[in-house]
């Protein structure tokens, strides 16, 4: 998700009337996000589901650029931030549920579709909840589980399984938890860290550079398992948090 929304209120409430025009640069990004996440529903459609799976982290990594590259080249307008929104709905939210209901739910039924359903209200009823509290919102933390991490989690799922040629007919319970769950999550108040603290231009470590190549080695070796253990780890994380802040108080 684009976190340089709140910088753009901020932005446009300061502003005067703008062109007509709308920037090319991080819109482009946005939109091969936008196309990524579609590219996903339609290979779903034709049961190549490891492309679909693939195009979603695709369109993770695009989505984090676009804001990244408004902010560096001062480039950011409320036209971006809410085709944004539109964007990460498509990818996010509708390719990860359709995706699933492909590989796996459709053999529950009522029940699958179902589960599909609660994924895509939750990402569509999270974001609208992240546009309508960005001036009052601890940029530290997010409220919910951020769709991005949701959608892979969903897309690791079924990526892991066809990697294994496990079937989503004999897994068909289990993707509907991980899909409502995940839903459910998302419309949460368990916080999740943002990892905004962190000073990504300050100087570092020379082992922290190693250590960061060695992380991507491991990526490697076994994509679509690490990928659906660091997100899934992250979903706990907040579940974690909630828990120990639960018993203290």
């Amino acid at each position: 998700m684009n976190e340089s929304k709140k910088d753009v209120v901020e932005l446009d409430a300061h502003s005067h009337k703008r062109g007509r025009g709308i920037y090319l640069l991080p819109n482009l990004f946005t939109t091969a996000a936008l196309f990524s996440g579609f590219y996903a529903v339609l290979a779903a459609m034709n049961a190549q589901f490891e492309k679909a799976a693939v195009a979603i982290f695709i369109a993770m990594i695009l989505d984090g650029l676009d804001g990244r590259v408004a902010r560096m080249t001062n480039t950011q307008t409320a036209f971006g931030a809410e085709y944004d929104s539109l964007s990460d709905m498509v990818a996010f939210g509708l390719a990860p549920a359709l995706v699933m209901y492909e590989w796996a739910l459709y053999t529950l039924g009522k029940p699958g579709w179902l589960a599909a359903f609660i994924y895509t209200a939750g990402a569509a009823l999270r974001l609208a909840r992240f546009n309508s509290k960005l001036d009052v919102a601890d940029d530290r933390y997010f409220q919910g589980l951020p769709s991005p991490s949701a959608a892979a989690i969903v897309a690791a799922s079924v990526w892991v399984a066809v990697d294994h040629d496990i079937s989503g007919e004999n897994l068909a319970v289990v993707a509907g938890l991980i899909t409502g769950l995940c839903g459910l999550l998302m419309v949460s108040n368990v916080r999740y860290n943002s990892f905004k603290h962190i000073d990504l231009k300050g100087k570092v470590p020379f082992f922290t550079v190693v250590g960061i190549a060695l992380v991507f080695a491991i990526i490697l070796m076994q994509p679509p398992l690490i990928l659906f253990l660091v997100f899934a780890l992250y979903a706990l994380s907040g579940l974690a948090g909630a828990a120990r802040s639960f018993f203290q108080h």
